[in-house]
Formats: C-alpha cells, structure tokens, sequence
C-alpha cells in the first residue's frame, strides 16, 4: 500500500459530515469549490469557494462538507508535517516568536502567487503526480516560503513545536465530550499523561472518563429526541458515536428502550 501524499485532492457529491474530529496536524486547504462550515464547540467558521484557510493542529473540531447545487464539493488539503515544517525551519532559520491564541481557523489572503500555485498543484492532480513524494516534499516547501512572505506572521503558528500546557480538564471536557476520540488524546490535549487524566478526573467528576462521556452523550440524545423532536439519524454523528446502529443500541441498552420508543415509555 502506498503511503498517503501529503497533497490531497477531495471530491463529494453529496454534503458530508465525516469531518475528522481531531487535527493532528496543520492543514493548508483551499476550496475549490462548494463550502465547508468547521465546528470546534464554541464557534462555526465557514469557507467559500475560493477560500484559503489554515486549521491548526491539536484540535479538535467538526467538519460538514456542502456541494454547491447540481455541483461537486472539491478542495485541495495540504498536511503539514512537524518533519517538513521543522526542515523548513532548519534550512531557512524561520523561529516561532511568540504564542498565538487557539483560534482552530485562520484565513490566508489569497495572492497572485497563490492562485497559481495552486494552478500547478491542479496539475499534478491532472497527471496523478501527488503520490511523487520528492515532488510533494519541493511543492510543500515552496508553499511555506510563498506564505511567510505574504503572511509571516504565519511563522509563529506553524514553528510553534510545544506540546499542549496543561488546562483546566473540567471545562475542556464540558466543552468536548461529543468528540470522539480516544482517552489518550484527551489526555495529550489537556497536558497530561494518561493517569493523570484519569486521576484527576476521578478527583473532579467522581466516576470514571468512560461512564461520564458516555452518560452525558446518552442524556443530551434523549433530550434532542424528546424535547427537540430530532431523529436519531440527525444526532448521532454530532454526539459521537460511529453509526446509527451502534447509538441505537447503547441508547436501548441504557435507557430500556429504543430512541424510536421514547414517547411511548414518557
């Protein structure tokens, strides 16, 4: 199998909320055409056709994808790799000089230089040369020298290489519960080891991280349902859970009764 290009063209027909819920890295991207709307709990950004965005890493966020009508949704995404950004730094001396707030979106003006260098990566998507990883590797730098002399600013988001600083783990998991991601990566997020979120989330909410997230997805579902009057099939994605299948069954296992009974057991 071959390793997955840093340079990815991405095409839906249909709108799509299979957003990845977690940024391990940052991300260039640029639509093409349709929108996409990024969710991170306490905002909705949205990007246009012609948009150029930067989504930081160690985020985590929702995305919802929508063609434009009788049209496809199609973006070109850039993932930068701590190995290419820290390259970069070494080769030309570029440094993070300060700490810039978490803002998960950060819109890039888009300049002449730009447009056509994405005009040559519509190219490369043209001849099938994004699986070129030398030729991918050259593309990425060029764009990071295309950037920091528009935007250098930019330097102090993409050459900050810290881990996150330990945060308060109550209103962090208040905000991101429906996020589903695993326990290390709430751990990490929250600068801590594994056992010490543990730890300290025992000390602060009295159960287990498992029983907590899941109690709270399960009571926000019934709520939706019963007083929202919202479908499962409309819920489940946003709550965290994988399938409809899976959210049906944990629901009746909890509750004792489907999320399609609730008003006949209310």
């Amino acid at each position: 199998m071959s390793e997955k290009s840093e340079i990815v063209y991405s095409c839906y027909h249909e709108v799509s909320r299979k957003g990845e819920n977690f940024v391990p890295q940052h991300t260039l991207s640029f639509q093409l055409s349709g929108s996409f709307a990024l969710v991170d709990g306490k905002e909705t950004y949205l990007a246009n056709e012609g948009d150029f965005n930067l989504i930081r890493k160690n985020q985590l966020v929702k995305f919802i994808k929508y063609p434009p009508e009788n049209g496809v949704f199609e973006s070109l995404n850039i993932y930068m790799s701590e190995e290419n950004l820290r390259n970069a730094a070494n080769e030309f001396n570029f440094a993070s000089e300060h700490f810039v707030g978490p803002k998960p979106l950060v819109p890039i003006k888009v300049n002449q230089l730009i447009k056509n260098f994405f005009t040559s990566l519509l190219t490369m998507v043209d001849s099938n040369s994004l699986d070129n990883k030398l030729l991918v590797n050259v593309k990425i730098k060029e764009l990071i020298l295309i950037l920091l002399q528009s935007q250098p600013d930019l330097k102090n988001i993409l050459f900050d290489f810290s881990e996150p600083h330990k945060i308060d783990l109550e209103a962090f998991m208040i905000q991101n519960y429906r996020y589903n991601v695993n326990l290390e990566r709430f751990a990490y997020l929250t600068g801590r080891s594994l056992a010490t979120f543990k730890r300290d989330f025992k000390k602060i909410f009295h159960t287990s991280p498992h029983k907590w997230i899941l109690q709270k997805r399960l009571d926000e579902a019934h709520f939706l349902i019963k007083e929202k009057e919202k479908s499962p099939s409309d819920i489940y994605v946003d709550l965290g859970f994988e399938d409809l299948s899976h959210f049906s069954y944990t629901f009746k296992r909890h509750f004792g009764y489907s999320p399609t009974r609730i008003n006949a057991f209310i």
